[in-house]
């Protein structure tokens, strides 16, 4: 193999694949990314079997083609620092040479061969859904999404498929996120998606997708990328039931002025308390030490007698975030139960801390 090719190009296609590489132990193929010169095309790869990406270029100048694998952050290490010019790699009795200039690098590989396959879409059944809409319903829901929980079908997101209508929901067990949108589907499932999968899949996908899946595997294809991620293999706990099926008491509330005033007790405590007054909401910190912080906005809430809760404030905090509107709802109905923050088809469900 032998192509030259754009230091911008390639150390682009290097950026994207860092994150499906095994990081911990180099002696692995999956360190590796693979090499695929097919006709005038690039193709790279890189997996660590549980997720996988694919990128295609035609912005290279095709000497000879082949196959080879070279340790990914190595590689990338090594494009940063060359100038903004033209690099060649070349294949030399199993070693890729990277050459610009008066600069020449040398890279163990592996047989490329010997490669993980990753798994085929065709025949594979659809998801129709608008790239757009999927990256945003899964930005709203991540950081709901917990890691490292013993009950690993929660280290991950729902994506539950209905005939009419798509939820992705997430819990890290203390809130739940929910988002749902209007879809018309063929087929209904449900499947969970690893956190990492969600989080790569916003990076990558802006425009036209095609999604496939099978019970082991999630495949989205666009014009430049192949990905696929497998998937948990579990049951997600029944969300609607922690959903209030009653709201005794709705707010509309103002995003800026909140953040502000949570944020002012941040800086003593995570944990704050939050009391609604007939003319006022005031923000109180939760801390053992005698240290305490307060403030107050000035709001018309309806309440005739205090009504008090508390909160993990980040929880709050990462629901604004995902929100466009300057307001958002808040649902209560006694201080030691779940409240709901709403923003239009953007729910999360939120325990409070029992004091």
């Amino acid at each position: 193999m032998r192509i030259a090719i754009a230091k911008s190009v390639l150390e682009n296609m290097l950026i994207h694949v860092q994150p499906f590489l095994e990081k911990k132990d180099t002696s692995q193929i999956t360190s590796h990314v693979c090499f695929e010169v097919q006709g005038k095309t690039l193709v790279v790869k890189a997996t660590d079997y549980e997720v996988g990406l694919i990128i295609e270029s035609d912005q290279v100048a095709v000497e000879m083609s082949g196959s080879i694998t070279a340790n990914g952050k190595k590689l990338l290490d090594i494009v940063r620092i060359l100038k903004e010019s033209e690099i060649v790699l070349e294949t030399v009795q199993n070693t890729l040479h990277i050459q610009q200039g008066h600069s020449n690098f040398k890279l163990p590989t592996f047989n490329a061969n010997e490669f993980p396959s990753f798994p085929e879409f065709t025949d594979k059944p659809k998801i129709g859904i608008n790239s757009q809409l999927l990256v945003e319903s899964l930005k709203k829901i991540t950081p709901s999404t917990d890691t490292n929980n013993p009950k690993f079908e929660l280290n991950g997101a729902l994506i539950d498929i209905k005939s009419d209508q798509i939820n992705f929901v997430s819990t890290d067990t203390r809130r739940l996120a929910i988002v749902n949108i209007n879809n018309n589907n063929e087929t209904e499932l449900s499947i969970i998606v690893p956190k990492k999968a969600i989080v790569e899949i916003q990076k990558l996908f802006f425009d036209n997708i095609e999604i496939y899946y099978d019970n082991t595997y999630l495949i989205i294809r666009s014009d430049q990328y192949v990905f696929f991620t497998k998937l948990i293999n579990g049951k997600f706990p029944d969300y609607t039931r922690i959903i209030p099926k009653e709201i005794a008491k709705t707010l509309m509330l103002p995003k800026a002025p909140m953040v502000d005033a949570i944020k002012q007790i941040t800086t003593i405590s995570n944990d704050l308390k939050i009391t609604f007054t007939g003319q006022t909401i005031e923000f109180e910190s939760l801390s053992d030490d005698n240290i305490e912080a307060k403030t107050e906005l000035n709001l018309e809430t309806g309440f005739e007698s205090p009504f008090m809760f508390a909160v993990n404030s980040r929880y709050i905090l990462d629901f604004i975030g995902q929100t466009k509107n300057s307001e958002f709802s808040i649902g209560l109905n006694e201080s030691n139960m779940p409240f709901v923050l709403e923003d239009e088809n953007f729910k999360t469900i939120v325990m409070p801390i029992v004091i």
